[in-house]
């Protein structure tokens, strides 16, 4: 393939990290299976007020985050290390010691071997932008989004999501595609279909329960929204990764 002929010819891998040192907005960094820091951009160093990358080298994220927030970041490196399986744009509220704060889309990839083992993970967090909303007003958003999580197997309607966090349907409806650039249902079918991804990667759960963990009411109504979202069948899905 040629896509393999091109990295055999290369003298060092490629990493990233030249071109994220220069990126203000996005924290680039990669971690070993221990979850210490192997590599990182200047952005993460600047954040931190910190001399220079050997300050962060080797250390994990709850020896450079204050309290609980750090031992909530450690708790997500150690599910991606022991998983296998990443996030995809989690929306943080990030606390600096230098006292910046911001809100974040957060990305992050375990690094696999050849033998299948997890050697570490990759990722960045990328700073949220809205000139036209207050920071504060993602917070309800961060609360729906964490709800749907925990709540994926039960009804998840958006008239109740929405009072729950003081919003209009609409209002919560706008922050969302503001974020994502997807309608509120879209990103709970999407948070269904992830769940129920990493459930047919992770484990041999009946594909029936599996419905029922992500809040498909049966099996048909799951496997049509599931072709439909990723253009395969459950079933094709789990054999495709296991192979």
């Amino acid at each position: 393939m040629i896509s393999s002929e091109f990295y055999k010819s290369l003298d060092r891998p490629i990493m990233g990290m030249q071109l994220f040192n220069h990126v203000p907005d996005i924290v680039y960094f990669v971690k070993d299976d221990k979850g210490r820091y192997i590599n990182v951009n200047t952005t993460l160093v600047k954040r931190l007020s910190l001399s220079g990358k050997e300050d962060i080298i080797g250390k994990r994220v709850d020896e450079l985050y204050p309290g609980p927030m750090g031992e909530g970041y450690i708790q997500q490196d150690r599910s991606i290390l022991k998983t296998g399986i990443g996030i995809t744009g989690r929306l943080e509220l990030h606390l600096y010691p230098n006292g910046k704060q911001g809100w974040c889309l957060t990305y992050k990839e375990p690094i696999i071997a050849k033998d299948g083992r997890v050697l570490g993970l990759v990722g960045i967090s990328k700073d949220i932008h809205a000139p036209t909303e207050k920071k504060e007003s993602l917070a309800p958003v961060q609360e729906v989004l964490d709800y749907v999580r925990r709540n994926v197997d039960q009804p998840l309607r958006l008239p109740d999501l929405a009072e729950m966090v003081d919003l209009s349907v609409y209002q919560l409806d706008q922050r969302i595609r503001g974020l994502y650039n997807i309608s509120a249902g879209q990103l709970i079918t999407q948070t269904r279909i992830e769940k129920a991804c990493n459930l047919l990667k992770s484990s041999r759960e009946a594909i029936a329960n599996i419905a029922l963990d992500c809040g498909y009411s049966d099996q048909s109504a799951f496997t049509r929204q599931f072709k439909q979202t990723t253009g395969s069948t459950p079933k094709d899905f789990r054999n495709a990764s296991k192979s």
